[in-house]
């Protein structure tokens, strides 16, 4: 089976997340999208989360409910360490050896991706969909990174190119505590719960 993985805080999770889930299944054929919440991200804070691990969990179960190749993994947020991608995706490559996994990252995190902890080791795991939304200099600039990160470490890096999605979680939470309407940047449901338990409001 082909596994795409696409991890975050999901603080909220929105439609740009599902839109890029729907891009990579399609683009690669792939037969399921893990969305994978964050417990302890090695790169933030906990207090600059800015709702609990459950509270992501559950949003993140009500904005794929309707999708049948959406799946929540739960790994990273049950782990109580600080997680590493280079140790997650090796834990699942042991667990599930017959299955290819897919680790879908922005154009962003590829750039730094030999700042992160064993580049070496998470990229003999797995393939690498480097998602690419204009963020980051030129298409041909971000090929030529790719090509230069497969040969120096046999990697299988390929570019996802996903459409461009003007909205981030950050952006989210700052219109929420704004009173900024959010409707249509996620989905209905995730909209409603948030109002509910009155997350991002302060």
């Amino acid at each position: 089976m082909k596994i795409g993985i696409m991890g975050g805080t999901f603080d909220p999770i929105h439609n740009g997340h599902l839109m890029l889930g729907d891009t990579a299944r399609d683009q690669f054929g792939l037969d399921v999208i893990w969305f994978m919440p964050n417990g302890r991200p090695p790169h933030k804070a906990l207090d600059s989360i800015g709702s609990d691990t459950d509270m992501r969990a559950k949003m993140v179960e009500l904005a794929i409910k309707d999708h049948k190749s959406f799946e929540l993994q739960d790994y990273e947020l049950k782990r109580k360490e600080v997680s590493y991608s280079y140790e997650t995706l090796e834990y699942f490559h042991a667990v599930y050896p017959e299955d290819e996994f897919y680790f879908i990252i922005g154009a962003d995190s590829l750039r730094d991706i030999e700042k992160w902890v064993h580049p070496e080791r998470l990229l003999a795991v797995c393939h690498v969909l480097a998602a690419y939304r204009d963020e980051w200099n030129t298409r041909q600039t971000m090929l030529e990174h790719i090509s230069y990160l497969n040969d120096k470490y046999h990697a299988r890096i390929k570019l996802l190119q996903s459409p461009l999605i003007a909205i981030s979680s950050h952006e989210l939470r700052a219109k929420i505590r704004a009173g900024e309407p959010i409707t249509g940047l996620v989905p209905a449901e995730v909209e409603a719960f948030i109002a509910k338990e009155g997350l991002y409001e302060s």
